[in-house]
């Protein structure tokens, strides 16, 4: 869905709320994957659809609506990791860890779950790898719009989606196979 420009103010402001409503979680989703952190995933799609809707006259239509948020919360993603509060952050998660570890039981029974252990060793990944896995396989997208949405051509995808499997695989059975 499209915003159409033709339309009066109410009639924009109905029909973003239908895109909020369509995408938010899947961007919340993606943020995530980035930023790995939920309130700063909230923050950045928030602030994504808040762009959106002040820039909602510069969307030329050279991809889908979907296609630029995603370009959208991608590029905040990338300004969050950049951010002197995020590397502040990190750093006193690091600290608090040394100190005070982690072993209860309920996150050992969370850990020896697959799937959790799969993603958090995506998340592991180089940044340029873990997206194009991410958008390949949770998202759904076909290479030729994850080069669109990474601004890369689509061999630099297969590239980065073979060597990232690759390197998952290596992860992988370093922990013990699957």
């Amino acid at each position: 869905m499209l915003p159409v420009r033709e339309s009066s103010s109410y009639e924009y402001h109905i029909l973003f709320e239908d895109l909020i409503d369509q995408y938010s979680e899947e961007l919340l989703r993606l943020a995530f994957t980035y930023v790995k952190n939920r309130q700063a995933a909230e923050d950045v799609v928030q602030d994504v659809f808040l762009r959106a809707y002040e820039k909602r006259d510069d969307f030329k239509g050279l991809s889908s609506y979907k296609t630029y948020l995603y370009r959208m919360t991608i590029n905040r993603c990338y300004d969050h990791l950049r951010s002197w509060s995020f590397k502040n952050i990190q750093i006193s998660n690091k600290i608090a860890l040394i100190f005070h570890g982690d072993n209860s039981t309920e996150t050992l029974a969370i850990t020896k779950n697959e799937k959790f252990m799969l993603g958090k060793e995506i998340l592991t990944l180089a940044l340029k790898y873990r997206e194009v896995l991410i958008l390949y396989y949770y998202k759904d997208l076909n290479v030729d719009e994850i080069a669109t949405i990474l601004n890369c051509s689509t061999n630099t995808v297969k590239t980065r989606l073979k060597r990232a499997r690759e390197k998952l695989k290596v992860k992988l059975e370093k922990r013990g196979g699957y």
